[in-house]
């Protein structure tokens, strides 16, 4: 996620409004037996920004094809100075990203093993951001494989998801991925400064990290494990289905934890005199979501403010919140939003690349009725959608006005939006605006029981939009395709549906 105010190169400022049990936990047990398995050891060299690690991934071919070679992720890679076709960090948001200036990142493999044998690999594209893995013999389908890679980072000076800066050091997608199996082949879509470029199946995580003793850490998983000697701590993390693992370190943290039920919540915090209330969103929220949605099947959830461009992003039981968010009430809601991509994405996946509009658009729909049930907060849905409907008219108009054009359709690429406010205005605003009007059509408690049925339904999953498609069909009694498609295709007139 993450985009709370944006600027046009052309001047115009747009402020975009932040709209932004026991089952599931059964479920998470059997998703965690059919899952991949990672094992992590890594130690962090605090001082000189690096990172040593080596990963253990025991794979399992589900795919119903039979292939010889295995793909990864390395994501770290966007942030090479050489990494032009798929960089991390745009042009508009250079000075924020590095205000010391640019600094580089990586990821470098040293070595990789296919079952306790070393392969020749190969690093592929001009970005360097695939590891080919060949196995040496075919993986039919049913059978399984051990990986084993060795690889050594360089941490950027950087407000981003993998960088450090005056308070955080954030590591998100930093450790080599598989890259997701479907239609006999690999998805390798790679990095994109507009929205959030991943692609995940669930696994599970058994990571041990080595860092310094003063620094205080939040991460994706559970504490199984912890040593302290001569100043530095190895803690070990397990986390069981879930679609990645990320870490964030300060010496600067401080930290509040209260319960949603029998879920533990914490907030590690510096500089924030509202800590307790900010706290206090995140139980509200998992509370909401629980009831509305279905149960979170996790035992912790951590947010962490940190150094980060954009307003707030999620992983699998940890999410960050940006120290650039100055107005209390959007920090908030940047909280409740990602929080709620706990729902959507982490539980219930998609592909980011290609339906965005799918995790961001239900996110952003969750946060604005969240407020409806919480009024304590002093704001209702209704505001929300009207300010959302405003905005997307406003922006309408002033890129038809500047470029003469405007391709409406949700449905694409990440790679093909020619701008991160048309991502955002596409996938974030016109998101809500089509859940808001589904539900008009419904009514909310039918639309409720909908987006219930889907979390059920696609629990541990990657849905397609033909399963969110389903879900509303079959539990409204409705033939809505044609009318969820007008929007996704961009040839409904939005414009006549807020007059």
């Amino acid at each position: 996620m993450k985009k709370r105010f944006f600027v046009f190169s052309f001047a115009i400022v747009f402020c975009l409004v932040c709209f932004a049990g026991c089952g599931n936990v059964s479920s998470l047990e059997a998703a965690s037996r059919e899952a991949n398995t990672y094992e992590i050891n890594a130690t962090l060299n605090y001082e000189e920004k690096t990172l040593t690690a080596t990963e253990k991934l025991t794979y399992r071919n589900d795919s119903g094809f039979d292939f010889t070679e295995l793909k990864f992720h390395l994501y770290p890679n966007a942030f090479r100075e050489e990494s032009t076709t798929f960089k991390a960090v745009n042009n508009t948001q250079f000075s924020r990203a590095y205000p010391n200036g640019f600094s580089e990142g990586n990821i470098n493999i040293t070595l990789v093993k296919v079952n306790g044998n070393e392969v020749d690999f190969q690093i592929l594209n001009d970005d360097k951001n695939i590891l080919n893995v060949p196995l040496g013999q075919t993986l039919k389908n049913g059978n399984s494989v051990e990986i084993e890679i060795t690889f050594d980072l360089t941490i950027p000076n950087c407000n981003h998801r993998f960088g450090y800066g005056e308070h955080t050091l954030n590591l998100g997608n930093w450790y080599p991925i598989v890259c997701v199996f479907e239609n006999g082949e690999f998805v390798t879509d790679g990095y994109s400064p507009n929205g959030d470029p991943f692609y995940s199946e669930v696994a599970n995580y058994i990571v041990s990290i080595n860092y310094p003793s003063d620094l205080t850490l939040a991460s994706t998983g559970e504490i199984v494990d912890e040593t302290s000697k001569d100043g530095k701590t190895t803690r070990t993390y397990q986390a069981k289905a879930v679609r990645d693992f990320a870490l964030v370190f300060s010496d600067e943290f401080e930290v509040l934890t209260a319960t949603a039920g029998t879920i533990t919540v914490e907030y590690y915090y510096y500089d924030d005199e509202d800590a307790a209330a900010n706290l206090q969103a995140a139980v509200d929220a998992i509370n909401t979501f629980n009831d509305l949605f279905g149960a979170y099947p996790y035992t912790n959830l951590k947010v962490a403010k940190a150094n980060f461009l954009q307003g707030g992003m999620e992983y699998p039981m940890l999410v960050y919140v940006s120290d650039e968010i100055d107005l209390d009430t959007e920090y908030k809601n940047a909280i409740i939003h990602e929080t709620a991509h706990q729902w959507w994405y982490g539980v219930v996946g998609n592909n980011e690349c290609e339906y965005a509009w799918i995790d961001e658009g239900l996110a952003e729909y969750s946060t604005a009725i969240f407020y409806d049930y919480n009024p304590e907060y002093g704001r209702t849905s209704q505001e929300v959608f009207a300010s959302a409907l405003s905005s997307y008219l406003l922006f309408c108009d002033v890129f038809r006005e500047v470029y003469d054009t405007l391709d409406t359709s949700m449905s694409r690429n990440i790679h093909n939006f020619n701008t991160e406010t048309e991502y955002v205005y596409l996938t974030y605003v016109k998101g809500v605006l089509m859940f808001d009007s589904i539900a008009e059509l419904l009514g909310e408690d039918k639309m409720i029981k909908v987006l219930k049925d889907f979390y059920e339904n696609s629990a541990f999953q990657i849905a397609e939009p033909s399963d969110l498609i389903e879900s509303f069909e079959s539990v409204a009694h409705k033939k809505l395709a044609g009318y969820i498609m007008s929007w996704l295709d961009g040839s409904v007139v939005i414009e006549e549906l807020g007059n």
